[in-house]
């Protein structure tokens, strides 16, 4: 059995503090760096092989592919009367002409990516800075389109360039010259492809380290039989091949625009008109992201207000009941770059538009995990985390509508900032016959939610001809369960033949990615992942996501220094102590510009060699994970005279009104509460740790409203006529 281990939590801190203080300046070779463990980390021989035998198949098959299409009058190629690039690409097993179609009927973005961005609500400064993607569409994007000029290459050797894809690759980076046209990730880099060799490419890229590909197209609907409608056959395998292979590499990818279009004669559930089981071709495979559209209201604060599906994007279920669509963009009317000229916009709309949004802020997610931790994530651990933060809609549960719901950037920047606090975010691996298991203790009077995800290996059985065959493409079931007290807490779960039915919780047998929630948690849970028969390839690797958790009893309130002991030459100062603690020291001559900066995990620190008569400061603040810690101590200072010696006074870092302030409680949940009396005249403000103003008022009352704050870190700012004090504090 596999069980987490805290030893030594602090140390952990401190590493990783060293790493971000010592890699801070070289962010350029750190993306050099970790694409090379991002190679080191893929089946190269398995990618290499299955390369070259897509490369050996495609002459051939394009040569035969020609051949069937003139013997049965068929168009390799046709733009439609509503602008739509249509092409053969393949013909199935039961010969059918298999058509690639682009997804733009209507449109999507995902909403509160612009929270990640420069200027944004959580002030992080993140916009695709050293970041690429991957985007395959009908064509290449124009190049030198004045939004996103040099930061767009081609990657094949296509020269045919397409509107599509210009409006997809501006959805993602376009700098923002028109201000409405500015994409989700603007100061990334796209590398462009016609969707030819999109297999064949893919896989060359994920090997070289690529993270995300965009794929706004699919199998047109109206040209395949029914049976064809979630099934699992070689296209859904060969990607589901490719991203096992490339454990960091994620396909996302449009849902489609068929709900209304009657394709489907003999869906799994339902009539025709229902609009479910129109998903088909790589959206069905099990290891991407497929993405719907949704109708979408936010407030100024990021949260969802209201939510529905779009009337054009495509329905689940899968054959074999897996939960897809997996997730939503936030849909309406898309302005981005146009191929027209290199300064013109279009407007465009479908699930087409919601994906490249999704793509981005999932950009955005690794370029934020890179800056938190040194590293990219596996692409199982970037699903997961999406899924396991977005904003659940209509009924409690998934759906084969929207998925898991609409896509939450910034609680999915949270749950990232918060690891190790009030979070956990793990990588872990599972062998034959294993198990895991790891403690928790909940919060208080939130929602525990926990989620595995994993890249599961490709399916040996495909899909030939059979309609609505119900075999699971699942290879390696992974099983998560909660307990506390004999009672077991169970995943979510979707049942196909009542496709419109609310979610129940039970055994899902179906899906690689499993989430538990319970309501109001309080105490210790017990967190256990297992598997049922026999891995495939001895082992599986796994991702855990917790939150609504507290992972650490250490306080972030600012610690109190005292003097403990004092000789000839040495003094000893001591502080309230913080269970699973890392404290930042800084020391100096009082006259000294600069700090001595040091990590230590007790709560004192011996100060040797002093000399009479010389004044000292000294100042500390408490590190409860890499990115949570307390304000500054108020700074002690002192007059070295041996044995005598005393703390003269506490200054507070800012040199502001010595009057004490705190804030409780801390962590705050709904409101806080002012230490000093406030009068009518009393204003606060509200900031990130960045510096960005959120929210500002009376504090009348000394009591503050913090119920609409997201979680997280926050520094509070009170000002009258007498009184200006600052403090930090801590929102569940």
């Amino acid at each position: 059995m596999n069980t987490y281990n805290t030893t030594d939590r602090t140390y952990s801190i401190l590493l990783i503090l060293l790493f971000v203080i010592v890699t801070a300046n070289v962010a350029n070779g750190q993306i050099s760096t970790e694409r090379l463990n991002i190679k080191a980390n893929d089946k190269k021989i398995e990618l290499a092989k299955f390369k070259s035998n897509l490369v050996s198949k495609y002459a051939l098959e394009r040569t035969q592919l020609q051949k069937v299409a003139k013997l049965n009058n068929w168009k390799i190629k046709e733009t439609l009367a509503n602008g739509k690039k249509v092409e053969l690409q393949a013909i199935g097993e039961d010969g059918s002409p298999l058509y690639y179609e682009t997804y733009s009927d209507q449109a999507g973005v995902v909403s509160r990516a612009s929270t990640l961005n420069t200027d944004g609500l959580l002030g992080l400064h993140l916009d695709g800075d050293g970041m690429k993607v991957g985007v395959w569409d009908a064509g290449v994007a124009l190049k030198n389109h004045i939004e996103y000029a040099s930061r767009v290459s081609i990657g094949d050797e296509s020269s045919e360039i397409d509107t599509h894809a210009t409006h997809v690759t501006g959805s993602i980076i376009s700098t923002g010259i028109k201000r409405d046209a500015k994409g989700v990730a603007n100061k990334a880099k796209v590398v462009t492809h016609d969707w030819t060799r999109d297999k064949i490419e893919v896989t060359e890229a994920a090997a070289e380290g690529l993270l995300l590909s965009n794929h706004s197209y699919g199998i047109k609907a109206s040209r395949v039989p029914d049976w064809y409608f979630g099934a699992y056959t070689k296209v859904a395998q060969d990607w589901d091949k490719i991203m096992y292979n490339a454990p960091y590499y994620l396909m996302v990818t449009a849902a489609g625009n068929a709900q209304k279009s009657r394709d489907n004669l003999e869906p799994t559930y339902g009539q025709s008109a229902d609009g479910f089981d129109v998903l088909l071709g790589f959206t069905i495979s099990k290891n991407n992201i497929t993405v719907a559209g949704a109708n979408s209201k936010i407030d100024g604060n990021g949260n969802l207000k209201s939510a529905d599906v779009c009337t054009y994007s495509s329905f689940g279920p899968v054959d074999d009941g897996r939960i897809k669509p997996d997730i939503a963009g936030n849909g309406g009317a898309i302005l981005s770059t146009d191929a027209a000229s290199n300064s013109s916009y279009e407007t465009s709309s479908g699930t087409s538009m919601a994906t490249p949004g999704v793509t981005g802020s999932l950009l955005l997610l690794q370029q934020y995990n890179k800056e938190l931790y040194g590293k990219y994530m596996k692409a199982a651990t970037l699903k997961g985390l999406a899924l396991h933060t977005a904003d659940d809609v209509e009924a409690v549960g998934p759906d084969y509508k929207l998925g898991w719901g609409i896509m939450n950037s910034k609680k999915a920047a949270e749950v990232l900032n918060n690891k190790d606090f009030s979070s956990h975010v793990a990588e872990e691996s599972l062998e034959n016959g294993s198990s895991f298991s790891f403690d928790v203790t909940a919060a208080g009077n939130e929602t525990l939610i926990a989620s595995i995800s994993w890249t599961d290996v490709q399916s040996s059985y495909i899909n030939s001809g059979e309609l609505n065959n119900t075999t699971a493409a699942l290879v390696n079931d992974l099983d998560i369960r909660v307990t506390k007290n004999g009672q077991a807490y169970l995943p979510w779960k979707l049942n196909p033949a009542k496709a419109e039915s609310n979610a129940t919780k039970g055994d899902n047998k179906v899906d690689p990615f499993e989430r538990i929630e319970i309501p109001n948690a309080n105490g210790t849970y017990t967190i256990t992942v297992t598997h049922k028969g026999t891995l495939v390839n001895d082992i599986q690797d796994f991702s855990l996501i917790v939150s609504g958790v507290t992972m650490t009893t250490c306080s972030i309130n600012a610690p109190e220094v005292n003097l403990d002991e004092k000789d000839m030459s040495n003094v000893t100062l001591g502080w309230n102590a913080s269970e699973d603690a890392l404290y930042e020291i800084q020391y100096k001559e009082i006259h000294q510009e600069e700090w001595t900066t040091e990590y230590i995990s007790i709560n004192n620190f011996s100060w040797k060699g002093l000399l009479a008569d010389t004044t000292y400061s000294f100042r500390l603040r408490t590190f409860c994970s890499q990115n949570i810690a307390s304000e500054y101590s108020d700074v002690a200072t002192f007059t070295f005279k041996g044995e005598d010696t005393e703390l003269e006074k506490l200054n507070s870092i800012n040199e502001e009104s010595m009057v004490p302030f705190s804030v409780y409680p801390n962590p705050a949940v709904n409101e806080i509460h002012l230490s000093v009396k406030t009068s009518e005249n009393t204003t606060y403000r509200i900031m990130s740790v960045s510096g960005v103003p959120l929210k500002a008022d009376k504090a009348s009352d000394s009591i503050i409203d913090v119920s609409d704050l997201p979680s997280g870190l926050y520094v509070l700012q009170i000002q009258d006529a007498s009184l200006s004090k600052s403090t930090k504090f801590y929102k569940y």
